[in-house]
């Protein structure tokens, strides 16, 4: 069973109040507090922008694979959460509380977010004040808020710094250090030892391919500085 077919079964089976400080042993999918406030924040991202239409519950099932089974109970507590934006905070704070000790994985959770978020072709303004809001909540830093967003939406001119999670002025050995810490989390193995599932390898696979493209574009641009000063 994938990661988000099984979080979405959780969910929608066992609600869970998601008050302990610690990470529960064991995978994120097998945790009905996870599964609760992750669907939650998903659902509660497509009715943003006032109104949840057809096509992003289809790109909600698309990434959190609910079983056939589960498919009523998982759309009803779907169409419910998505009523109204009001309440994610309270969702982020809990996931944020519960897997503090996890930055990764909450990491990964922001990641699907904006996955679900792009499925339909654009980001609305609303929408991308959600994702910042439950970035900050998570406690992570408005650096990784940035690269998240860089590999998901069209990167600016001053982006690959950003993409990469280094300064502009960092040294060449901070800036290759970082690429190859960011291409390691992005393996297929890594992917698949958080738990997460089968369809993310594919998602992490374009941020790798968004890392790579980041380190060219920085190693063109100080090359082109160099041989200017030369």
């Amino acid at each position: 069973m994938g990661f988000w077919r099984r979080i979405a079964g959780l969910a929608a089976r066992r609600p869970d109040a998601a008050e302990c400080d610690q990470c529960p042993p064991g995978l994120p999918g097998e945790d009905p507090a996870f599964s609760t406030a992750v669907t939650a924040l998903g659902a509660k991202l497509a009715g943003a922008d006032g109104h949840a239409a057809p096509d992003e519950y289809a790109a909600f099932r698309e990434v959190f694979q609910p079983e056939p089974g589960s498919e009523r109970n998982v759309q009803m507590l779907y169409d419910l959460a998505s009523q109204t934006p009001r309440g994610y905070e309270s969702y982020a704070r809990r996931l944020a509380r519960r897997y503090r000790a996890c930055p990764q994985l909450l990491e990964d959770v922001l990641d699907g977010l904006f996955h679900i978020a792009t499925a339909n072709g654009a980001v609305t303004t609303d929408e991308a004040t959600y994702l910042e809001r439950v970035s900050e909540l998570f406690g992570l830093s408005p650096l990784t808020y940035r690269r998240v967003r860089a590999t998901h939406l069209e990167v600016g001119a001053d982006d690959p710094y950003v993409v990469l999670g280094v300064e502009p002025d960092a040294p060449e050995a901070v800036v290759r250090a970082a690429r190859r810490a960011l291409l390691a989390e992005c393996h297929p193995d890594r992917v698949r030892a958080r738990g997460l599932p089968e369809e993310f390898v594919e998602v992490f696979g374009a941020k790798a391919r968004a890392v790579n493209q980041a380190f060219e574009a920085v190693m063109r641009e100080r090359r082109a500085l160099s041989a200017a000063q030369a």
